[in-house]
């Protein structure tokens, strides 16, 4: 069985954390495998094309350096893979200031799919972040 590996999914985090930190829309579309779900507490979202993944990210990047974030990184914990594509993987999310300092954290469940060209993308989000942690 191909497996992801721990280096592969921190380098689609890196990735990923750029495109979001850099208000780069089609970046951060590119990230998914559509079709996508993103599950929270609230709501259950299908996503079927990059359009919404942009929609659904348009001013984030904005909201946040108002806070005053300017970057993310994220803190791989348990990486699982399932099959030779798919891969579950949990990440805590650190928000920084332009200090470097945290100010903000989150965290999620991907399950991340190796698409045949070999490209990570997340196929299912499911939002873990308890309401004190953010």
């Amino acid at each position: 069985m191909d497996t992801t590996s721990n280096h592969d999914v921190a380098a689609f985090l890196d990735r990923y954390a750029a495109a979001l930190a850099a208000g780069d829309l089609p970046g951060v579309a590119a990230c998914y495998a559509l079709p996508a779900l993103v599950v929270g507490d609230g709501a259950t979202i299908p996503v079927s094309e990059p359009a919404q993944v942009e929609a659904a990210f348009a001013g984030a990047a904005e909201a946040y350096r108002a806070q005053g974030l300017v970057g993310l990184r994220p803190r791989v914990g348990a990486v699982e893979p399932l099959t030779g594509a798919l891969t579950l993987v949990e990440v805590a999310w650190a928000y920084l200031d332009q200090a470097g300092r945290e100010r903000r954290h989150t965290s999620y469940r991907y399950l991340l799919r190796r698409a045949g060209s070999g490209q990570l993308g997340i196929q299912v989000v499911i939002d873990t972040t308890s309401a004190a942690g953010s």
